[in-house]
């Protein structure tokens, strides 16, 4: 019997098989950032075992709040860097050079086919983009990750979504996600993996597929995955040529973690997106889905671009295709926060950032508060705030603010008109 990638990466990272279900695994990777790890840090030194497994498998950053906005955030920031600067901890970003984590690591080269990757934070899922298996997981296990570079997991049981059709004008991979998730619901996918695959996988770029992949959590998934390709490796490339003799062997080697042709799934899903429209959410949950059509002309107070799920460079031109030459509508604000220093500096030179403010945005250096409501956009109570983000909790970007999903298109299309609006018609 055959096995899917979630399958192989426990095979190949099994420490020890505590029982059928459960099975401790080596890490490859440990992340970190400055919420969840200062716990575990502090919790490690009262027990006496301040030490870290490996310096060169964990990879820090400061990005919920940066810089810091009041006492306890610089408190936060401060113990990442005494400990990072303890235990010889190299790839540590700090302020000036840090960005979003789920996508600084990845455009790092932290990422690669077949890792086991851990972080204290729900979107870690995002990097199984690269055909990882990566997990958000609570403090007591990010401790024991930190200090002996293991993690106890479930045996993975993966729901495969084929996807199929070629997807229309202004239609974005986040819509794709908001409509699998619609179906699936918020718990459908808990304790699964969520394997995407098809056709229209196959034609998407990286950015793409980690937008799938940061909102299979939102599913309950413990990890999205896609199969490691000709794309993976085009990424990589510039980190792992020197393990390779050509790109063509490096795609051939990722194929070993490809799952089999007869694995066995939980569940399978078919889509077909060729009729899919623009989607957003409402209410207060992430399966809340309908098409934009449906809840055009929905006032909004903020428009919000940005985040691990897309802030990325491909997520900025295409908002700036729809704002250049435009003005934001009257009555409301617009944010837009690249997601690394690179992604900044490409849009300098691109001349996105000057389409933005021109539009009448507001500029931020790369950060995740607005997202989670805890500095640089948040929202008072009653507001409504269009996002490129990717959870709308009641309270999430503020207590008793409403968040509505969508595409960096739709989000910039609804900044030019003040209400919720198909990027199409623009």
């Amino acid at each position: 019997m055959g096995k899917t990638i979630a399958e192989k990466i426990f095979d190949a990272h099994l420490r020890e098989q505590v029982s059928a279900e459960n099975m401790v695994l080596d890490l490859d990777v440990v992340l970190c950032h400055e919420i969840t790890t200062p716990i575990a840090i502090m919790d490690l030194i009262e027990k006496g075992m301040d030490k870290v497994f490996d310096p060169t498998k964990i990879k820090a950053v400061i990005d919920h709040v940066t810089p810091a906005k009041d006492s306890k955030t610089a408190m936060q920031g401060k113990i990442m860097r005494e400990w990072a600067k303890r235990h010889k901890i190299k790839d540590f970003f700090d302020i000036g050079a840090n960005g979003v984590c789920h996508a600084l690591f990845p455009e790092k080269g932290f990422i690669r086919p077949g890792y086991t990757v851990i972080m204290g934070d729900s979107h870690t899922c995002t990097h199984g983009a690269f055909g990882a298996f990566a997990a958000g997981i609570g403090t007591t296990d990010l401790e024991v990750g930190m200090y002996k570079g293991v993690c106890s997991f479930r045996a993975p049981k993966t729901i495969k979504i084929e996807v199929e059709g070629e997807l229309g004008t202004r239609v974005a991979a986040k819509d794709v996600i908001l409509s699998i998730i619609k179906q699936l619901t918020v718990n459908g996918a808990t304790d699964r993996v969520i394997e995407f695959s098809g056709p229209t996988i196959d034609t998407m770029n990286m950015a793409e597929r980690m937008t799938l992949c940061n909102m299979a959590v939102e599913a309950g998934g413990t990890c999205g995955i896609c199969q490691p390709d000709r794309t993976t490796a085009e990424y990589l490339w510039p980190f792992i040529q020197d393990d390779y003799a050509t790109l063509d062997a490096a795609v051939e080697d990722f194929q070993r973690w490809c799952s089999d042709a007869d694995a066995e799934y939980a569940k399978v899903i078919k889509i077909n997106v060729a009729d899919l429209t623009p989607m957003v959410t409402h209410g207060y949950k992430p399966d809340q889905v309908k098409p934009v059509a449906e809840m055009a002309g929905t006032k909004v107070d903020q428009v919000y671009i940005g985040s691990c799920t897309n802030g990325r460079i491909e997520d900025l031109r295409a908002a700036a295709e729809i704002l250049k030459g435009k003005k934001i509508a009257e009555g409301i604000r617009a944010i837009v926060t690249p997601a690394t220093p690179l992604t900044y500096t490409m849009a300098l030179k691109e001349g996105l950032i000057a389409i933005f403010m021109d539009a009448g945005f507001c500029v931020l250096n790369p950060t995740c508060g607005a997202c989670l409501g805890m500095s640089a956009g948040v929202l008072a109570e009653g507001e409504v705030c269009a996002s490129t983000t990717n959870r709308n909790f009641n309270g999430r970007m503020g207590k008793g603010g409403m968040v509505h999903l969508m595409s960096p298109w739709t989000a910039a299309a609804t900044a030019v008109k003040g209400v919720i609006t198909d990027p199409r018609e623009i």
